[in-house]
This record gives structure tokens, C-alpha cells and sequence, in this order.
């Protein structure tokens, strides 16, 4: 370790923040892009708060009630969208013109809809992906990043996850994301799932979908399955997710060039930034968040010992919510 560079903080086990409570959205609506899709977002909060935008993970997945409570109602005007093909989004599971470049120009079209000038940013495991390439795209739209579970979408990450890596943790779960591939395919997971994933009949999709769900499920969380999203038992999420998140994968997230990101990173210099990370997070491992720090030296870095990737996990929640609160204070 370089002499002089600070040291991350590490979350205590005692007197953890909780979520806030539950708050219904003071607006809601679908959002057209000017192409097939229209997106469906949602405000919370006060309406005349700070504003921040929520972005889910996946790619693929959707907002839920519990991502509205790492923000005070009182204080914060929240906006959260589903992105394209996911969610109330619709046409659900289209790939098509679905990118991170698309999406980028999405969270854009809310703000300028919303009337909002700049505003802090959120997001968790593809969350933060999105959040950093949005950012690095319209830094000047941004008043601070909140970032859990760093993902830089490269291929080593892809690797660890869905081919050499996670599997030596979780032979199990792994045998089970393995078992509708045949052996001859499972040199390149990510690519024979997206075959199956990209099939015109829908039973060859829903079984891949299921077994491509449950992957993730199995091994987000340090507390075992029972913490798995209980929408990923349901098949028309699965597809979606399934789809979406294999379709971003097999095209490298549609950046340009790998690790665009970190290669990009001085364009974060000068916007306040908070990272939490946890130790054990097996989805997107702590290598991530160590890597963007190092290129981000600005932001504030804290791994929680006792975590895996869940944003629902008692250390993650309480290191966002001290974030959030630390965001709305500057």
C-alpha cells in the first residue's frame, strides 16, 4: 500500500442506521424516448427537496418500494425509473435499442422532463455502472454519486462471475447455472446463455431465465438464499432480467473500449462521492471499488465486513443512509 493513502473506513457492528420508512411516490408516469420504448418513473419525497435519481441494478431489473427508504423523505425529492424493457417499462424484454448509451440519454430525458438542473446520483452493482457513465458523460448534471457494489463491467469481472471465480465458492449453485448448457458449451457461459436467452420460444427462454436468476439469487447475499429477491421466482421478471442482463453482458456494456470507465475517471474530480463495498460480496468483488478509488481518490471508501452484495444487508443499509445524509449536508 502506497505510504500516505488513507485508509477506508470500515463500518461498525453496533448502532447501524435502518432504512427510512416506507413513502408512496407523489407522481408517477411513462416517459416516451421517441422510439418503442416508453419508461415508467416515479417520484417520492418532498416535492421541493433536493432531487436525486435512483437507478436500479441489473441491467434488467426494475425500482422497488425499499430503494425509496435509503433517502429522507423529508429532506430528499427522489426520482426512480425502470429502465428500458424491465419493469412497468414497456414493451417488456425488448433488447431492442436498449444500451447503456440509450439509458444514459433516458436519465437525461427525465431530468430536463422533471425541470431538474443537477442532481445526486445513486446507484448499486449495474446501478453503479450506469451512475459512473452518466456522470462521466454529464458531470456537469451531477451534485454527488452515492455507489454500492462497484461494478466496472469489464471482462475480468465477467469472468470472475459467469465462467472461472464465483464457481469455486458456490460448486453447488454453480452446478445447478450450469445444468441447461450443454458441456460442449460451457467454454463461454455468458455466450450460450444468450442463444438461449435471444431463442424465439418462450419455454427455452423462461428455462434459461429461471437458471440464470438463480445464479445471481444464490450468491448475493452472505445470509444464503432465503435473502434471494423474491421476484426472481417469478418467470416474466426472470425473462426480462435474465434477457437484458445477458444482452448488456455479451456486448460489453456497450462501451467502447475496455475499461472505459476507469480510463475516464478523472472526469469524477471534482463531484463528491461516496463508496461502500462489501468485504464478501461475491457478485461484484471489493477489486472494483479498490480499483475506482484509487482513480477517484476524492470519494469517501467504506467496506463493511460483514456483507455481501445485497443492498439490503444491516451494513450496507447503514453506510448508504450515512451517505445519503452526508450527500443532502454538503
Amino acid at each position: 500500500m502506497e505510504r500516505n493513502m488513507p485508509l477506508p473506513a470500515v463500518s461498525a457492528t453496533n448502532n447501524r442506521r435502518g432504512l427510512f420508512p416506507d413513502n408512496d411516490p407523489f407522481s408517477s408516469g411513462w416517459l416516451s424516448t421517441g422510439g418503442p420504448h416508453e419508461i415508467y418513473y416515479e417520484e417520492c419525497g418532498r416535492p421541493d427537496g433536493k432531487p436525486c435519481v435512483i437507478l436500479h441494478g441489473g441491467p434488467g431489473g426494475a425500482v422497488n418500494p425499499t430503494m425509496r427508504r435509503f433517502f429522507d423523505p423529508k429532506k430528499w425529492r427522489m426520482a426512480l425509473f425502470d429502465q428500458r424493457g424491465c419493469g412497468r417499462s414497456r414493451p417488456n424484454a425488448s433488447l431492442d435499442d436498449n444500451t447503456t448509451w440509450s439509458l444514459i440519454e433516458d436519465i437525461e430525458r427525465l431530468r430536463e422532463h422533471l425541470g431538474i438542473e443537477k442532481w445526486t446520483v445513486f446507484g448499486g452493482s449495474w446501478g453503479s455502472t450506469l451512475a459512473l457513465a452518466y456522470a462521466i458523460t454529464h458531470p456537469e448534471r451531477v451534485e454527488g454519486l452515492v455507489l454500492r457494489g462497484i461494478f466496472l463491467l469489464t471482462e475480468r469481472e465477467l469472468r470472475w462471475f459467469y465462467q472461472d471465480g464465483a464457481s469455486f465458492l458456490f460448486p453447488d449453485a454453480w452446478e445447478r447455472f450450469c445444468a441447461p448448457i450443454p458441456a460442449a458449451e460451457r467454454g463461454d457461459m455468458i455466450a450460450a446463455y444468450h442463444k438461449r436467452l435471444t431463442h424465439p420460444d418462450r419455454a427455452v427462454q423462461a428455462e434459461a431465465a429461471a437458471a440464470w436468476s438463480q445464479w445471481e439469487g444464490d450468491t448475493i447475499s452472505i445470509r444464503g438464499p432465503e435473502a434471494r429477491p423474491s421476484k426472481f421466482n417469478e418467470i416474466d421478471f426472470a425473462i426480462a432480467f435474465a434477457r437484458i442482463e445477458c444482452h448488456f453482458f455479451a456486448n460489453g456494456g456497450f462501451f467502447p473500449e475496455e475499461g472505459w470507465l476507469l480510463k475516464n475517471a478523472d472526469k469524477l474530480k471534482d463531484i463528491p462521492g461516496w463508496i461502500v463495498q462489501g468485504r464478501f460480496d461475491v457478485v461484484t468483488p471489493l477489486e472494483s471499488a479498490w480499483k475506482l478509488q484509487k482513480a477517484w481518490p476524492a470519494a469517501r471508501f467504506e467496506i463493511v465486513w460483514d456483507a455481501g452484495h445485497a443492498s439490503t444487508e444491516p451494513g450496507i443499509i447503514d453506510a448508504l443512509v450515512r451517505a445519503t445524509e452526508q450527500a443532502f449536508g454538503r
